[in-house]
């Protein structure tokens, strides 16, 4: 049965990466992972956002990219180590600090692309995403931090879980099943995920290939590629067949595929 998160919006997906913001944007000092990024997005017509999340000091789940503030901020601590109020202050005039239940509130119509960044941040994803689970995918590149989200939000939400794509550890799995040309090991390896969401190359191996994607397919599990900001890029994968694109300028996407 498909996941509520992939019903009713045709492909290719077009995944807004940590929002949207656009070069005006940036010059007037918009920052990704913002409430002003989320609103761009949700603005320009995108149904998904992708975005990150870390743990507070005070327990808020916040949408952040790194573990620490200097490249979006200028401040060196981490974010585990600064509260909730501190980091809406470091974010005042970069558009605006967005907490994940702040995002799921404020924008009803939107779905959430959730990558776990940290192993504490894990439980509290979870639960915080359960009563919205129809319209959440858990993400992460561990597999372990990922399935800890899952159990948290099952624990919290027993009617519907989150959609999910496989961490690191599971594409690997994956690729080689595809490689081996084992049917029943892509099987396997693709249990209990939704999506593969993977670059089309990791350095010099190609990982998005006509064969993955047709092995996917035949298991109902959809494609995404990242990080794709080029509409020749975007229209080439679409044609070999990807379901969604995460994209840095979802506005570009969509004028691009739609």
């Amino acid at each position: 049965m498909t996941h509520p998160w992939f019903a009713g919006v045709a492909t290719p997906r077009v995944l807004a990466h940590r929002g949207l913001v656009t070069p005006e944007a940036a010059h007037s000092g918009v920052v990704e992972n913002s409430f002003a990024a989320v609103a761009a997005a949700h603005s320009a017509g995108a149904l998904y956002v992708e975005s990150d999340c870390h743990l507070t000091a005070d327990g808020t789940v916040v949408l952040f990219h790194d573990d620490d503030l200097s490249r979006v901020t200028g401040d060196p601590r981490k974010v585990a180590d600064v509260s909730a109020r501190e980091l809406e202050h470091l974010m005042t005039g970069r558009g605006g600090l967005i907490t994940l239940a702040q995002a799921l509130d404020a924008f009803p119509t939107l779905r959430f692309n959730l990558d776990v960044k940290a192993t504490d941040a894990a439980s509290a994803v979870g639960t915080t995403v359960a009563p919205f689970a129809d319209r959440v995918l858990v993400t992460s590149f561990s597999d372990e931090r990922r399935r800890a989200a899952l159990l948290a939000a099952a624990a919290t939400n027993s009617t519907v879980r989150p959609a999910t794509s496989g961490g690191r550890g599971a594409i690997a799995r994956v690729l080689a099943a595809v490689a081996a040309r084992s049917d029943r090991l892509v099987a396997h390896a693709l249990a209990g995920i939704d999506a593969l969401q993977v670059p089309e190359r990791q350095g010099r191996l190609r990982i998005v290939t006509p064969r993955l994607i047709a092995a996917a397919h035949r298991h109902g599990v959809e494609v995404h590629v990242w990080t794709v900001n080029e509409p020749d890029d975007m229209r080439r994968l679409v044609a070999m067949g990807v379901d969604g694109i995460v994209t840095d300028r979802a506005d570009v996407a969509l004028a691009a595929l739609t």
